[in-house]
């Protein structure tokens, strides 16, 4: 039962992440996105002091920041209310969805297994070979196992 809810959250969370993968192939802008936003609205860093209620040297210091990765998430969403945007946040597979990287990390888990098998067995001169079909086989053991 615990495996057939962690697949529905695979699941779940794949249609959430869905449209990410789009917005991923955007390249930051090489001095970050607040100062490209602000210089694109016209905004001066003053201004975007005074809608933050602090001092004018934070905005270009939070400029700094997020240009060399360095800004926390609570910063940036400031920024970008200062800047009348919403921060968006996600983690994006790069298998393309979490159902594929879970699957590869129980096969690459079972390959693991079969190998170290095969390995006792060939010292002992009883290797079977067929490592591939014995590995798709110990994955889908490996998910029943998580079913239970």
């Amino acid at each position: 039962m615990h495996n057939e809810f962690r697949e529905l959250r695979l699941q779940q969370l794949d249609r959430s992440l869905a449209r990410f993968p789009a917005a991923q192939a955007i390249p930051r802008p090489p001095k970050g996105w607040i100062r490209a936003i602000r210089e694109a609205l016209g905004v001066t860093s003053s201004e975007i002091a005074m809608r933050m209620g602090t001092s004018r040297q934070l905005p270009l210091q939070l400029e700094k920041s997020e240009a060399a990765d360095r800004i926390t998430l609570k910063s940036l969403r400031a920024a970008a209310d200062a800047l009348e945007c919403d921060l968006v946040y996600a983690l994006v597979p790069r298998a393309g969805k979490l159902t594929d990287t879970a699957r590869a990390r129980t096969l690459a888990e079972a390959r693991k297994l079969v190998a170290r098998v095969e390995h006792s067995m060939t010292l002992e001169d009883q290797a079977v070979g067929h490592l591939e079909e014995a590995a798709m086989a110990e994955a889908r053991r490996i998910r029943r196992r998580g079913e239970r």
